[in-house]
């Protein structure tokens, strides 16, 4: 009888989550045996089979300055995952974006685990900034799955074998005007000009991002005559973000996750996507995912202090949206650290909001954009699983 696969993975972070679900569901489509799954995932993937040796929630947290406070938390959940790894003595590890945890386990659980193909899904951005990441990380991971098709060259000149498999946002199900027309009516919004507001999936986001972004609709509310906003919450932040929502000048309904089936909570997001006129958000993956629902959006972001004194110092690049990025041009408005200017944000938004052939033009970059990354190939978890298969089938793990 056939042993079953045994998978462990790492996701945490909310984007983790959602690349680690589909691909648990394609790994057991394509193994062609029982695939048993473990690590370190959200609810996502846990509604898929997976046990979460900790809520991932303890890991969501980005930037320098940020990360400081919760250290020694971090630290020890390394030590516990890296310690479950080695016991587990899984065929394949699979780390999901999050490179700050995910590959320091993977590090510390090398030398321990000789036949564990160990596999990082998203590439390190080191077109972006620190190139030398990719030499580090070839000392203790086999192979990489990339997002980007510009991603693979830099990870085999390394040492690694490396697949673009595309990028999850690029195959999303758009939602029909039915749908559409059936989330304005259940928010009561019906045929007024609709503003998606979307501060962040952190809770230090939230608190960067929740006062200006109603700095910004305010501006914008006094402008356009029956606005109506919608904040589409992630879980771990929703209370944050009804008490900071509670102060705006307009009502704003929240889109509260907390205690939906997943899968529920997903299609509604996507739907008030589809069905605004425009969005307002924290950058991030969510702007490939406005992109897909032919959302036209303004980018702004704020982080602590000190963090963006030292980004600044190792960035290699002039756009913080990947839009913008793969087309060479800037399509999306953003704003960004002191760039982020209630009143200038808001004059975009206006524009966006008013200007049909404006918005027009933004999704006609944005669907080019998507093409680039695999919007009419085979789904990425798809892609993913085989690519990840073959990699076991070829063995060639480091000891």
């Amino acid at each position: 009888m056939t042993r079953p696969l045994r998978v462990f993975l790492i996701a945490g972070e909310a984007s983790g989550d959602r690349l680690g679900a589909p691909l648990i569901r394609a790994l057991r489509e394509e193994a062609g045996r029982e695939v048993e799954v473990m690590g370190v995932g959200g609810e996502l993937m846990e509604a898929e089979g997976l046990r979460s040796l900790f809520p991932a929630t303890d890991l969501a947290v980005m930037g320098i300055a940020e990360v400081l406070p919760r250290l020694r938390l971090i630290l020890r959940r390394i030590r516990e995952t890296a310690a479950a790894l080695t016991e587990a003595r899984p065929d394949l590890l699979i780390t999901i974006d999050s490179p700050g945890f995910g590959l320091r386990v993977a590090r510390k659980a090398r030398k321990a685990l000789p036949g564990t193909v160990m596999t990082h899904y998203v590439a390190p951005s080191v077109w972006a900034w620190k190139p030398g990441r990719a030499k580090e990380m070839a000392a203790y991971v086999d192979h990489v799955l990339a997002l980007l098709p510009f991603e693979p060259p830099y990870m085999t000149e390394a040492g690694m074998t490396c697949d673009f498999v595309g990028h999850p946002a690029a195959r999303l199900p758009v939602p029909d005007a039915a749908a559409c027309a059936a989330f304005r009516a259940e928010i009561g919004a019906g045929d007024a000009p609709l503003l998606c507001v979307l501060p962040g999936s952190r809770r230090g986001e939230v608190s960067r991002l929740a006062a200006p972004f109603g700095d910004v609709v305010a501006r914008v509310a006094a402008q356009v005559p029956g606005l109506r906003a919608v904040i589409p919450a992630a879980a771990g932040v929703a209370d944050m973000v009804e008490a900071a929502a509670r102060d705006w000048p307009i009502p704003a309904v929240v889109l509260d996750p907390r205690g939906m089936d997943p899968a529920a909570a997903e299609a509604r997001k996507f739907a008030c996507f589809a069905a605004c006129d425009t969005a307002l958000a924290a950058s991030g993956t969510v702007s490939l995912e406005l992109a897909a629902m032919g959302a036209p959006q303004v980018i702004a972001y704020r982080v602590h202090p000190l963090t963006a004194f030292i980004v600044k110092r190792m960035v290699r690049i002039d756009s913080a949206t990947l839009v913008n990025l793969l087309l060479k041009s800037r399509p999306i408005p953003e704003y960004i650290q002191d760039a982020l200017i209630p009143e200038t944000v808001a004059a975009e938004v206006v524009r966006l909001l008013s200007d049909p052939a404006a918005a027009a033009a933004q999704r006609a970059a944005e669907d080019e954009a998507l093409a680039m990354l695999g919007r009419h190939g085979a789904p990425p978890s798809t892609l993913a699983a085989r690519s990840v298969l073959a990699a076991l089938e070829r063995g060639g793990a480091k000891g």
